[in-house]
């Protein structure tokens, strides 16, 4: 399977392109910053510099030709205000699928968030709440595309070793999951078809996870 990943970098990607690449397929990992190349190359991923910011459809269109599947797992990150929430996390996702649609790549699984169908916490804070609205508006976006997607909303991350446990469904109580238990999901609903169009949360649990994600999608 020939895998391209946006936000490359991102410690949930490189996880997930390393992951793939021990496995025997191939990862693309998509970078906006050339420094970031060597790293990617380390953990046997391709790396392409393409800034989902700048880049327009049709370039990004070429560098995804031949592949299997698209995995949007970009994000602004910590300390980027509302704005950037919003050409990062909603834009970016959109423009991935804009190429995705124009290069014939049909899977496309992306990495969201817990809570974007709020209702939102009173203190939640302007940015977090703009993250969240950027995340909700990429989702609509996808639903609304004739692509084979799947939505993965993640619980709060953590750096902790991966447990290779989950607990996953179409809504499940927000919990921990860890970085690497993600990579591992995405993972597993690439390789099962029946994920297809579903919009699935996951939080660490006591399931293994190609089991985890079977019985959530059957």
């Amino acid at each position: 399977m020939r895998v391209a990943i946006a936000g490359g970098h991102g410690q949930i990607a490189r996880l997930l392109g390393a992951a793939l690449a021990a496995r025997g397929d191939s990862a693309l990992g998509l970078v906006r910053n050339p420094e970031h190349e060597a790293d990617l190359r380390a953990d046997g991923i391709v790396p392409v510099v393409a800034d989902l910011e700048q880049i327009g459809t049709d370039e990004l269109a070429r560098y995804l030709e031949g592949f299997d599947a698209a995995v949007f797992a970009a994000g602004a990150g910590p300390g980027s205000g509302a704005q950037r929430k919003d050409t990062v996390d909603r834009a970016a996702s959109a423009l991935l699928a804009d190429a995705c649609e124009r290069a014939g790549v049909r899977r496309f699984v992306q990495v969201s968030a817990m809570g974007t169908e709020g209702p939102y916490p009173p203190d939640i804070g302007e940015v977090f709440a703009a993250y969240l609205d950027a995340k909700g508006a990429a989702e609509q976006d996808l639903r609304e595309r004739d692509l084979d997607w799947t939505i993965l909303r993640p619980g709060r991350l953590t750096d902790d070793a991966p447990t290779g446990r989950v607990r996953i469904g179409a809504s499940v109580a927000r919990a921990e999951i860890t970085r690497a238990d993600v990579a591992s999901v995405v993972i597993a609903l690439l390789d099962e078809p029946a994920s297809v169009r579903k919009v699935l949360e996951a939080v660490n649990g006591d399931t293994p996870i190609p089991d985890g994600v079977r019985a959530a999608v059957a």
